[in-house]
Order: C-alpha cells, then structure tokens, then sequence
C-alpha cells in the first residue's frame, strides 16, 4: 500500500469520502495507528502538554518537533505525516519559515507541515508552498494564540469573528494549502466553510459535517490526567490498564513472584561446572 499524499486527502473530498486523522509523537504508537489505517498522523505540538508536560505548546522549540517527526515517520509506511509548525518558527519572517519547514522535510521525513493562522498568515504559507513543501492550514482556536485569545475559547460563536473566519478559510484555500483543520467553532460555521472551500476541513470540536475528523490520541485513549474538552470522545481508558499492570509488576517483585523460572536463563554446562568455576573467585 502507497503512502497517502496530498492529492490522495484532495480526492477525499470529491469523493465525499471521510478523512481520518489522530496526533502521534513516538515511534511505537506511530506504528500501531498506521495499522489501524489512518489517513494522516499529525506530529502535534500538543506534546507540549501531553508529552513534556508544559502548560502550552509555546515552550515546543523546533528541535522538539523535528525530534519527534523523525521518530514518528520511522513508525509508519502509509499515513501521511503532517509536523506543526511550533510558536515563533514562521512568525518572524517568510525566510525563516521556509527554512523550519524545510527541517521537517529534510531532517524529520514529513510529508507536509501545519501552521496555525489565516489572513495573516498567506504569505509564509505561500513561500513555504514556493519551496515545494505542502502545507495545512489551521484556525478557529489557535492554540499558540492562547494568550491573545484569553484562554481557550471556542471561535466563530458571532457574526463579526464567524466573518473573519470564513475569511481565513478562503483565503488559505486561494493560498494554497491542501487541508485545513478547524478547531473549536460551532458546527454550523464549520459547515458552511467546508461547503465554501475546495480543499477538506478537518475538524477537531467543529461537528460532523467537515471532511474528516482529528483528535489528540492521549485524549481519546484516556491517558492524559490533564483537561480534557467537551469534543473528544473516550475510545479506551488506557490509563487505567497501564496504571493496574504498573501496580501488579509492583506486587509481583515485592512478592517474589516475578520473575518465574520461564523468565530465567540457564547455563548450558552443569551445575557442577559452574560451581568449580565460581571457587576460582572465592
């Protein structure tokens, strides 16, 4: 099976077949969700939170990206890999940004990269978009945008921001990119974007009606303590399984019960062998 490219996702929505679509940041979990058959694997800079323990994504340097993009797509051979742009690594110039994107291509093995922001944002989706890297957009709730939002708030709830956002959603399709995923806006906004542009909406808490859906994997595997937002769904409780296996590998040792004699190697001479060997050490 060929890897998914962006002309694949682009299909989808001609098709109006569903894009699926979940965040992975290590190897082996990268692996099993490619089994699975996604769509597209996000590199999220929601490891800040779930992965590194920071209160936000804006600690997350582009080392840690590119780090965690490596790892992921040695994990995978068909889902496309999607790296975010971390805080800071396009807002500066368009040069600096193409060349952050670049390091994802070339040192991290993605496919494409994600960056948050509309209007405002065209011209660094264009450059990196000229240097032949293909890009998703993201708006609605920008995460890296927590500060100026005044926390994480959901987008588009009146005319005046739903405006600026079917703005932004046009004017990254008229860019360029070949998705964008919409964060936290209600589900009738998130409709008509989805109707009004050409490329998919990927909707992470933006209702049933975008081209394909994202999650945050930590999120619905229930394995992140953290707060967790009224749009995600629980599809295992994770934490749980691993927390009773810790507590009983704890009871295991302690009880001498661990490890068994199926767990032991043996020598190959005899018993006695190595009894003669051990008195030369006496």
């Amino acid at each position: 099976m060929a890897r998914v490219t962006t002309a694949t996702i682009r299909n989808k929505k001609a098709k109006q077949e569903k894009i699926s679509m979940l965040t992975s940041y290590d190897y082996s979990t990268a692996g099993l969700v490619d089994q699975a058959g996604l769509d597209m694997i996000l590199v999220g800079d929601s490891l800040g939170n779930v992965v590194l323990g920071y209160e936000n994504t804006l600690a997350v340097t582009m080392d840690d990206m590119v780090h965690h993009t490596r790892a992921v797509v040695r994990g995978t051979k068909n889902a496309m890999v999607v790296a975010d742009m971390p805080f800071l690594s396009y807002h500066v110039s368009t040069k600096e940004a193409v060349r952050n994107a670049g390091r994802f291509i070339q040192e991290g093995g993605a496919q494409a990269v994600k960056l948050e922001g509309g209007v405002e944002r065209v011209e660094a989706v264009k450059a990196i978009l000229d240097a032949q890297i293909p890009v998703m957009g993201h708006i609605g709730l920008t995460p890296q945008s927590v500060n100026q939002f005044g926390g994480f708030k959901v987008q588009g709830k009146d005319l005046e921001t739903a405006r600026k956002l079917l703005r932004d959603a046009q004017a990254l399709d008229k860019a360029g990119v070949f998705s964008i995923v919409l964060e936290c806006v209600p589900s009738a906004l998130a409709k008509k974007i989805t109707e009004e542009v050409s490329v998919p909406t990927i909707g992470i808490g933006a209702g049933p009606d975008c081209d394909g859906q994202v999650l945050v994997i930590n999120d619905m595997l229930g394995m992140y303590s953290g707060h967790v937002p009224k749009f995600v769904k629980k599809y295992a409780n994770v934490a749980e399984i691993i927390t009773n296996a810790f507590k009983e590998y704890v009871e295991d040792v302690k009880g001498e019960k661990f490890p068994e004699d199926k767990h032991v190697y043996h020598a190959i001479d005899s018993k006695e062998a190595f009894e003669a060997l051990f008195k030369e050490f006496e």
